[in-house]
Parts: C-alpha cells; sequence; structure tokens
C-alpha cells in the first residue's frame, strides 16, 4: 500500500493554551502572568495552564498541590466553560467558511478536510494561514495548525511551531518526517509502549520502519499493524464532521473522602442535576446508567444498569443512581462520585464524506 494513494488536505488547528489565553484576554491584569485554569481546591486537578506557567512544569491534569509547589507565584483561575465554549463556536463559524468537513475533538482543537472547499483554494498551507488570522481578528486568541496528507501527521505537525504558528508537511517531505519523528509523538504510543519500544531500540520512526509487521503484531497485538501503516504515512481515518456522542456525565471530586451513604446521595443529588442539564441541552436520552465510584486509595469501580426505557430526568437518574450506589456494600471512603448515561438515542446518520479530486493532490499544498 502506497500512502500516495491516500493524500487528503488536512489542517489541525489547535488554540494555543485556550482556557487561560481566555482568560488572560478578559482579565489583562493576568497577561504575562503564570496562570492554573481550575486547581485551586486542596483536590483540584488543573484543567490548562498558561504559556508562563508551562516554564515551571505546571500543565493540565497535574493536582493543584503540585502546581503550586512546582510555580510558588502560581494564579488559580476559576474555569468558566460557557464562556469557552462561546468562544469555540465563534471559532467554529469560521473554520465552515472554508469546508463542511470539520471533525472538533474538543472546545479548542478541530480536523478540516480542505482537499475540496467553498473558497476553491489549492494551497491548504494558506487556508490555514488564513484562518489563523481570521481567529485572531474576530477573538484575540492564538491559534497553531499543522497542515498535512492526513489526521495524524496534521495533529503532530501543529505542535511544532506553537505558539501562534504552523507547520506543514507536504507530500515529498512525509517519510522522511516520520523516520526522524521521535517516538514518543506517534499516535497510541502512550507511557507504557514507549517504554516498551524503547526496550526494543525503537526510539524514533526509522527505528519503528525498520521492524516487520509480523514482529509489530506479535508485539503489540492489533495495534501492530497501525504502527506499521502509520510510519509508513498511510493513515486512513477520515475527518468524519458529525461525531457520534456515546456517553454524557458528569462528576464531582470532593475536599474530603466521604464514606457516608446518606452524605453521599446529597453529593449525587447535585450532579443527577448537572447531567439533566447536558442531557437536555444536547437533546439526547440514554438507556444505560452508569455509576463511577473512586476510592481513597485512587482505585475506581463502576456499577452500570441498562433500562428498557430512555431517560433524562434528574428524578429518574437518581432512582437508578440510588439503587447502583446500594448495589453492594463499599470498599472504601470515597473521593469521586460521577454518573453517566450511554446508549443514546442519538441520530447515528453520517454524512458522507466528499472524496477529494484527483487533480486536486496535483496542486500546490
Amino acid at each position: 500500500m502506497d500512502f500516495r494513494e491516500h493524500i487528503r488536505k488536512i489542517i489541525h488547528v489547535d488554540m494555543d493554551a485556550f482556557y487561560a489565553s481566555v482568560e488572560q484576554l478578559d482579565n489583562p491584569e493576568l497577561a504575562g502572568k503564570a496562570i492554573a485554569v481550575g486547581g485551586s481546591s486542596k483536590r483540584g486537578v488543573v484543567a490548562a495552564a498558561s504559556y508562563e506557567a508551562r516554564k515551571f512544569g505546571v500543565r493540565s491534569a497535574i493536582s493543584g498541590r503540585q502546581a503550586a509547589r512546582l510555580c510558588p507565584d502560581l494564579i488559580f483561575v476559576k474555569p468558566r466553560f460557557d464562556r469557552y465554549k462561546s468562544f469555540s463556536q465563534d471559532i467554529r463559524k469560521i473554520f465552515f467558511e472554508y469546508t463542511d468537513l470539520v471533525e472538533p475533538l474538543s472546545l479548542d482543537e478541530a480536523y478540516l478536510d480542505v482537499s475540496v472547499n467553498k473558497i476553491n483554494f489549492p494551497s491548504a498551507t494558506l487556508i490555514a494561514k488564513e484562518i489563523r488570522k481570521k481567529i485572531k481578528l474576530k477573538t484575540g486568541l492564538n491559534a497553531s495548525a499543522g497542515i498535512s496528507i492526513n489526521k495524524f501527521i496534521a495533529k503532530v505537525a501543529s505542535d511544532i511551531n506553537k505558539p501562534n504558528g504552523q507547520k506543514t508537511i507536504p507530500p515529498d517531505e512525509v517519510i522522511s518526517f516520520l523516520e526522524n519523528l521521535d517516538i514518543r509523538k506517534f499516535y497510541g504510543v502512550g507511557k507504557v509502549t514507549q517504554d516498551k519500544m524503547y526496550r526494543l531500540g525503537i526510539f524514533t520512526g526509522a527505528d519503528l520502519k525498520s521492524k516487520s509487521l509480523e514482529f509489530l503484531e506479535s508485539t503489540f497485538g492489533k495495534s501492530g499493524l497501525h504502527y506499521y501503516n502509520v510510519v509508513r504515512g498511510i493513515h486512513l481515518s477520515e475527518v468524519k464532521p458529525t461525531r457520534i456522542r456515546k456517553s454524557l456525565g458528569a462528576e464531582r471530586t470532593f475536599s474530603e473522602n466521604i464514606s457516608s451513604e446518606i452524605y453521599m446521595l446529597e453529593k449525587l443529588e447535585a450532579i443527577a442535576e448537572e447531567v439533566e442539564r447536558r442531557l437536555k441541552n444536547n437533546k439526547v436520552a440514554g438507556k444505560t446508567i452508569t455509576l463511577k465510584i473512586k476510592y481513597s486509595d485512587f482505585s475506581i469501580q463502576t456499577r452500570s444498569k441498562t433500562l428498557s426505557l430512555y431517560i433524562s430526568s434528574k428524578a429518574l437518574i437518581m432512582e437508578e443512581t440510588k439503587t447502583l450506589l446500594f448495589q453492594e456494600s463499599l470498599k472504601d471512603s470515597v473521593r469521586l462520585l460521577g454518573v453517566s448515561l450511554s446508549n443514546l438515542n442519538t441520530d447515528k446518520t453520517q454524512k458522507l464524506q466528499a472524496k477529494p479530486k484527483d487533480e486536486q493532490l496535483k496542486l500546490p499544498f
């Protein structure tokens, strides 16, 4: 299989330190300072960090306590997700000026397939530059972009010239780029797989490419074929403009561990109310309800039940959650509770992908 058979023009747009940048934009006193969105409570987790904070090692997903140790002058800011969503909607409107093939990954990043685009422009590189310029004018925020022949390479490329930059990997540079790429940058290579590859002497794309398909499949199972293909520039995943939501829920981490089930029911009331709000906002209901319990030792237990009818109201969610909570005794005190609904009544029709015309692939990237 030759990667040239599957060339598209894909842009990955990634907002720079999105949540933190919005906070700095709305509050000029925070501009140029080390800030963390979230993480301020005893059990809080950092949702995003400004570039000034990142210099100290502060990043998303670490605890607020650890972030404060890394950066003593760190300023914690309460998240405002409604505000971030508003910015995200404005940014997506700009994307749709160029193509309907937009696949949002989160509020702050998306894939765009501009192989065929609304302005009939041949250069994906210049389209990305124009999009970033419009985002800056419309929102005051900076975006970075990666441009290449598939989603995997475009996503890797978007991180190369951050912040406020872009990188194009044209077709004739794909193979050399992948061969020199650190194995940690490959999609699907987490910390465990990375360590395993290091032990096998696989440090770069070239090292990975030297391994046979048989070796990779016997060593990494089903992922072996993915690694074999992607290092050769073959990544067949299309930009999907309609991403089907598979579940919807909410969870809360408590400032102190709790062991009283009565107290837990009070917490679950608020969680169920949030789940109801999100279900209504998304105009969906679900049949399978799941209770997530994280204990004080960080172990996680889930308890699920599939119903005969779709539910979305707080009352019904609480009724089923209560049943799951008392289904069996708790093994320890609890630090987090979550409730989610899956098996949603989502419309499963997806838009057909527009196939790029062969002659367009000969035009500038």
